[in-house]
């Protein structure tokens, strides 16, 4: 039945099937041909997979991007990011990273991040000089930061399957988000220097003030939102619902770039994205059920334990296991799946399960920038019409930082854990 399980997965997948719709057909043909159960458990399970209160944060986190991507968020802080390093060598470069990182802290999304920012500044880069195959790499490797800095959606899944407080994760998550983006302002500084891509003209002091200014409001949201799941003042569900009204207050009434004919169309998009989501959590936990009901984490756990027990040589595997799956399965479906298998045989080994969370959700930030999934790269590609496979060569030097990263953050898990544990 085991066999029949990941056969029938990687069929569907080669057959080119939604992940989704992979993951049920599986799981449904396991039970029906393995006469396990009835089918019912098809719909009981993939209902009591997305029947959480905590998932409700992703519905509303979903819309306030929306809501700021079209509430002219991107441009200010674009402006503010573009005063403090645009004068730099790489400096276009430098702001999309840095844009993206508080982007980032906004909306939880890597494809809405690399949607928002790319859009403004991967035409901007190529007209100052850049080619189009970097620009548009690097926007897809800074919109991955959208989903390794808090509040990010992935976070919100793995604290839920790893039965972890999702304001633990959320805390975790800056400090491994802020060296990424460093390593990546790093890299754009070097490659400018090799290839002369200059800075534009140095901002004065007064620009730059009354740039932060206009986007001061936008820079709040996340300090209200993880301020106030941190001050205890809300839940992570909670802060969600603050998120979007604070949003369309300040997309619809102070900034007033959302206009009443735009809000059928916001909520349309949150709605669709919301729907894909919450099929892929729906599935995946069904998947995750019957890997249980077939005794799989625990297989896999001895079969691990029998290679090594040494931590270093188990986590130097798992990232070089998830670099592979996030190439072929979206974030939200691998954490569901493979939490249960990886996370006990982490604890055995002594790991912490908020450090070993920040690994997996680094690993599979990768795994947007990588073929044949990774949706950062088709997003880049539709703003700067280049082809794929062009795309995918440029990305290959940023594919390596981030597993360098990657690395140092498993080597020295206080990144992860000192800010939860203070």
């Amino acid at each position: 039945m085991i066999l029949l399980l990941f056969v029938s997965l990687i069929a569907f997948f080669a057959l080119a099937v939604p992940i989704a719709v992979s993951l049920g057909l599986s799981a449904s043909v396991v039970i029906w041909w393995g006469d396990i159960t009835s089918l019912k458990l098809v719909v009981q399970q993939t209902f009591n997979s997305i029947n959480s209160f905590p998932l409700m944060a992703i519905p509303f986190f979903i819309l306030s991007g929306y809501l700021m991507q079209h509430g002219g968020i991107s441009k200010r802080l674009i402006d503010f990011a573009g005063n403090i390093v645009g004068h730099i060598t790489g400096g276009l470069a430098m702001v999309a990273i840095v844009t993206s990182m508080f982007f980032a802290a906004i909306s939880g999304s890597g494809a809405a991040t690399t949607a928002a920012i790319g859009s403004i500044l991967i035409p901007a880069m190529i007209a100052h000089g850049y080619s189009d195959s970097y620009a548009s790499a690097n926007q897809s490797v800074s919109g991955a930061l959208g989903i390794i800095i808090p509040p990010s959606i992935p976070l919100i899944l793995y604290g839920i399957a790893a039965k972890q407080s999702v304001g633990d994760m959320f805390l975790a998550g800056i400090l491994p988000g802020v060296f990424v983006t460093m390593t990546l302002l790093l890299a754009a500084y070097f490659v400018a220097k090799k290839r002369g891509y200059m800075g534009v003209e140095k901002s004065s002091l007064n620009e730059t003030f009354l740039s932060f200014k206009r986007a001061i409001l936008s820079i709040m949201m996340p300090v209200i939102v993880l301020g106030g799941i941190y001050g205890g003042v809300f839940t992570p569900t909670e802060a969600a619902v603050i998120a979007v009204a604070y949003s369309f207050i300040v997309g619809f009434i102070i900034y007033r770039e959302i206009k009443i004919k735009d809000l059928a169309n916001i909520f349309r998009q949150s709605a669709v994205t919301t729907s894909i989501v919450l099929i892929i959590i729906g599935t995946a936990g069904l998947f995750g059920f019957l890997l249980n009901r077939l005794n799989v984490p625990t297989l896999i756990s001895q079969a691990f334990l029998s290679v090594t027990t040494n931590t270093i040589i188990f986590i130097i595997l798992v990232n070089l296991l998830l670099l592979v799956v996030g190439m072929f399965i979206e974030a939200a479906a691998a954490i569901l799946i493979f939490v249960p298998i990886l996370l006990p045989i982490a604890i055995q080994l002594g790991m912490d399960p908020v450090h070993f969370g920040i690994i997996m959700v680094v690993n599979l930030a990768i795994g947007m920038i990588t073929p044949p999934v990774g949706i950062n790269l088709f997003v880049a590609s539709q703003i700067s019409k280049i082809k794929i496979n062009v795309l995918s060569k440029a990305i290959i030097p940023f594919v390596l930082i981030l597993f360098a990263d990657v690395l140092i953050l498993s080597v020295f898990p206080f990144l992860s854990t000192w800010l939860p544990s203070i």
